[in-house]
């Protein structure tokens, strides 16, 4: 079982467009509801490859009692923590040729008892020992920057590994905290969280070893088109693929940390399956989930040590 914590989920809402014109009435010609939130979406993609998988997650409002029954009909086992403010409803805007506009609502505001109540349906769930616990996305008000240390206090003292998908001031102070197994920025979160540009492949083993060296064991840099990083403290690893057409971008840093997660075997093959989740699902619609049959690992080069002097929109 991986336990996924998702501080903030949403009610998604897409319309598919041909063009998006600013400051004119545009038509769309699909709409899709889907529950949201990246933990929700790692969930979603495990359980679709045969991984159990359980979302822990604050709802609230009629929003909130749809998307536990949207996740109920994709056979997403939930532990739903009522909160009285409504779940957020999110809306993306998917343009012919995979331009993708997000426009992301800040959610309830949750009071100090719906913190603790939330953290402590997670810590029910880590005394049963998971395989590993994923915190991802960002959070609610009323959550302070530290709630993340607190999530990772708690994985520590069950002994459980605790993967990290946020950006901002919540990933600076997990960071600084230390005991992190895995953390999964992309290239321009991680540039801001060491304050420095990252540019090159060098610039960016670099980053990830400050952050390693602060107390997490491993770094998954997404590169998006250019593929990802695999950074530990003594090995570095590239993997990508022959260039894609994305349909949607929407969810595939979630995919690929599925994918990741759902990998077994050394970590360069866990690399290349977690590039090729993430490349499968930037080929559906949406937040459409790929299929086993999706994942193409044939398609995914590894390398090791890649040069340092590479820009990474090089690789």
């Amino acid at each position: 079982m991986i336990v996924t914590l998702t501080p903030n989920p949403s009610l998604d809402r897409a319309l598919e467009l041909d063009r998006l014109v600013r400051g004119e009435v545009n038509r769309a010609t699909g709409a899709h509801v889907h529950p949201g939130g990246k933990g929700i979406n790692v969930s979603r993609v495990l359980i679709r490859h045969g991984v159990p998988s359980l979302a822990v997650l604050p709802t609230g409002g009629a929003d909130g009692a749809r998307l536990v029954d949207l996740l109920g009909e994709r056979a997403v086992p939930v532990v739903p923590v009522p909160v009285g403010g409504d779940v957020r409803t999110n809306l993306t805007l998917v343009e012919t040729g995979g331009a993708t506009t997000k426009v992301n609502a800040p959610g309830p505001k949750l009071t100090p008892d719906e913190v603790d109540a939330l953290l402590a349906a997670v810590e029910a769930q880590l005394v049963n020992r998971p395989r590993a616990l994923v915190g991802a996305g960002s959070l609610p008000l009323g959550a302070s920057e530290t709630f993340f240390v607190r999530v990772a206090g708690l994985a520590a003292r069950y002994a459980v590994p605790f993967a990290l998908d946020t950006s901002g001031l919540p990933l600076a102070r997990a960071v600084r905290s230390g005991g992190l197994t895995l953390v999964k920025p992309n290239d321009e979160e991680l540039a801001e969280l060491v304050g420095q540009d990252i540019v090159t492949v060098g610039d960016a083993v670099e980053a990830a070893r400050t952050v390693i060296a602060q107390g997490t064991r491993a770094v998954l840099l997404s590169l998006g088109a250019h593929g990802a990083l695999l950074i530990l403290a003594d090995a570095v690893w590239w993997a990508g693929g022959p260039p894609l057409v994305p349909v949607s971008t929407v969810g595939a840093g979630d995919t690929t940390l599925a994918g990741f997660l759902a990998a077994e075997g050394h970590a360069p093959e866990r690399l290349r399956q977690a590039v090729a989740f993430g490349r499968a699902a930037v080929l559906l619609p949406g937040t459409a989930v790929p299929a086993p049959e999706d994942i193409d690992l044939g398609a995914v080069r590894v390398v090791e040590n890649p040069a340092h002097h590479l820009a990474l929109k090089e690789l």
